[in-house]
């Protein structure tokens, strides 16, 4: 399962650096890309950019494309006493670990490598452990929470340097 979070660069050869992560004495069963599209008042530009970047990855073999949707929160700060609107995840998270534990109860894998560091996947995380699968987490360990390393059975910890090779415009 990989998300968006890889030091906020979208330009990752993603076919690739699973191919990396699984290392060679396991299979690559299938990677699962989470993210949402942009909001219909992205401009045309990014809305474009964003659709060859998700053909890009249809295109890649044995990945998928698991899309949420955004949805527009208002956020107050109390310091300025001001109020504005941004857009937030709506269903990604769940998805994931709706995913994980799913593949896990059909027997579909192994071992399950998750690309990120937040800790709302802890709980996820376990519920795979109990069905009898392995589960390690590859993230910057900037953005690892500490929950991550209590239950994933093995934590990996990415660098620039590691991406460097899988980045298509370096």
């Amino acid at each position: 399962a990989c998300r968006q979070n890889l030091g906020g660069r979208a330009d990752v050869n993603f076919g690739a650096l699973s191919n990396w992560l699984v290392t060679p004495s396991r299979q690559h069963v299938r990677t699962y890309y989470y993210n949402c599209p942009l909001p219909a008042d992205a401009s045309d530009e990014a809305r474009k950019g964003q659709q060859h970047f998700y053909g890009v990855l249809h295109r890649t073999p044995y990945f998928e494309v698991r899309l949420g949707k955004l949805v527009q929160r208002d956020i107050h700060c109390n310091g300025c006493n001001t109020t504005k609107q941004v857009w937030a995840e709506k269903g990604v998270d769940m998805r994931i670990g709706i995913d994980m534990l799913s593949g896990a109860i059909k027997n579909l894998y192994d071992t399950a490598i998750l690309v990120s560091g937040d800790a709302d996947f802890a709980e996820a995380l376990h519920a795979v452990k109990e069905t009898g699968r392995h589960v390690e987490v590859a993230t910057f360990a900037a953005n690892r929470a500490y929950e991550l390393l209590q239950v994933a059975d093995v934590c990996r910890d990415l660098t620039s340097t590691d991406l460097r090779p899988f980045l298509v415009r370096p």
